[in-house]
């Protein structure tokens, strides 16, 4: 089994919680259930007797029967030990039929309140997060509610607002443009994920030195770096993850602590060049070595606060050192290719992440050396 990922049972035997899970969801739910009483009825007409008989033997009131009978009363199980005794037919065999058709009709009032959840559903980009494999396909609206409610896990649309609020209500700035909706679908993801991946408690000194070999990364392609930076990081307490952006989530990255020794680093995938996506990443883990563990970071396209331009000159002078940078300067070897490429390969990061940065400071134009960025295909 790969490092860093987990089939760790949690207690209930022989099963982890996401094959419990599973099993939930591929369950099979009939579309009718008869009442018990029912059954109940035909013994009685095939052995010849009635219904006051019954109550008789039993003890119980020939009223109570009756109800039974017509679905009006439930068999609980001191009535169920009895009818064992009297017709032979085991107490577990009334229960069960009790215990499933009671299910049967809690589903069947769930299904009524769920149609009051399609207006809801309507607010997420439904479409898409079945192509990204977020939830699974539904033909009916009412399935999609009850995808939906399973993918946040909420009995009802009614606790939502609570999600949504927790999730991203301290960013009411109003440059922040992102759907709300789009953006917890995508942060809910994120979570998902994490919760597969088994970390080392969280060791800030680690953190900062493996920061140092991913670094050493940056000229892999993703298929070779993304297994080894997500294993290093869960060796020390923090979880990477790969979300595709969803419809109007104008996200980044973010970054939030899951438990006191677990943090998760959420990137989407829209880099399309090295230089954004490493440049991203470093920010993000700046917020974990900078900032306190309470904070909760979504960084958007054109983020800003003191916070955020902290984890920006974490991640420039992480990537590129200060004094290198100063040096490149200096000597305006910044000004051809192979400049570039001799800080690139003396400080140990791919080229495109040099060009980056002085496109970014306007040293070099944005049009300017980018054959030397690498492009990223994402097949996570």
């Amino acid at each position: 089994m790969e490092k860093g990922h987990s089939n760790k049972n949690f207690g209930y035997t022989g099963l982890s919680w996401e094959m419990i899970s599973m099993d939930i969801k591929n369950q099979y739910n009939p579309d009718y259930v008869s009442p018990p009483g029912g059954t109940l009825e035909e013994v009685l007409n095939e052995r010849g007797m009635t219904q006051a008989e019954l109550a008789m033997r039993t003890g119980r009131k020939v009223k109570t029967i009756n109800q039974i009978i017509k679905g009006k009363a439930p068999i609980t199980p001191e009535t169920a030990l009895r009818l064992e005794r009297v017709l032979s037919i085991s107490a577990g065999f009334w229960n069960n039929r009790e215990k499933n058709y009671r299910e049967y009709l809690a589903r069947m009032e769930e299904q009524e309140r769920l149609k009051h959840g399609i207006e809801w559903v309507r607010k997420f980009p439904y479409k898409k997060m079945v192509k990204f494999g977020f939830v699974e396909t539904r033909e009916e609206m009412v399935q999609k509610v009850q995808e939906m409610l399973d993918y946040f896990g909420i009995a009802s649309p009614e606790q939502y607002p609570e999600i949504k609020e927790r999730a991203v209500a301290f960013r009411k700035s109003t440059a922040f443009k992102s759907d709300p909706d789009a953006l917890v679908a995508w942060l809910r993801k994120g979570e998902i994920d994490a919760r597969r991946i088994r970390t080392s408690p969280f060791d800030k000194k680690k953190f900062r030195g493996v920061l140092e070999e991913i670094r050493s990364l940056t000229s892999l392609p993703p298929n070779k770096f993304v297994p080894e930076m997500k294993e290093l990081c869960a060796s020390c307490g923090v979880v990477v993850a790969f979300t595709p952006q969803l419809p109007k989530a104008r996200v980044c990255g973010a970054t939030r602590w899951l438990t006191p020794k677990k943090a998760l680093i959420q990137l989407s995938l829209r880099y399309k060049t090295n230089d954004f996506f490493w440049f991203a990443f470093f920010h993000e883990a700046g917020h974990i070595l900078l900032h306190g563990k309470r904070e909760r970071f979504i960084d958007e396209i054109d983020y800003q606060g003191e916070k955020e331009d902290e984890a920006d000159r974490f991640a420039s002078n992480f990537l590129i050192p200060s004094k290198e940078y100063s040096s490149l300067l200096a000597r305006r070897e910044y000004k051809s290719k192979m400049g570039v490429i001799k800080l690139a390969r003396k400080i140990g990061v791919a080229p495109g992440i040099v060009v980056g940065r002085l496109q970014h400071d306007k040293y070099i134009p944005r049009n300017h050396m980018n054959g030397l960025k690498e492009k990223y295909e994402w097949n996570l």
